[in-house]
C-alpha cells in the first residue's frame, strides 16, 4: 500500500489518513484469518530478516 496523505491540519495525530488505516488494519487482523501489515515492529517484517 502506498503511504497516505495528511489531512487538514498537520498537529493532530489520529486524523492522519495513515493512522485511519492502522486503526482499520488492526481491527481486521483481529477478526480476519487473512492479515494485513500494520507497522513493521508489528508485523515482525525487521525480525524476519
Amino acid at each position: 500500500m502506498a503511504q497516505p496523505k495528511k489531512q487538514s491540519s498537520p498537529r493532530k495525530t489520529g486524523l492522519r489518513r495513515s493512522h485511519l488505516r492502522l486503526e482499520l488494519a488492526r481491527r481486521v487482523n483481529k477478526t480476519s484469518p487473512v492479515k494485513v501489515r500494520t507497522t513493521r515492529k508489528e508485523t515482525g517484517k525487521a525480525l524476519a530478516k
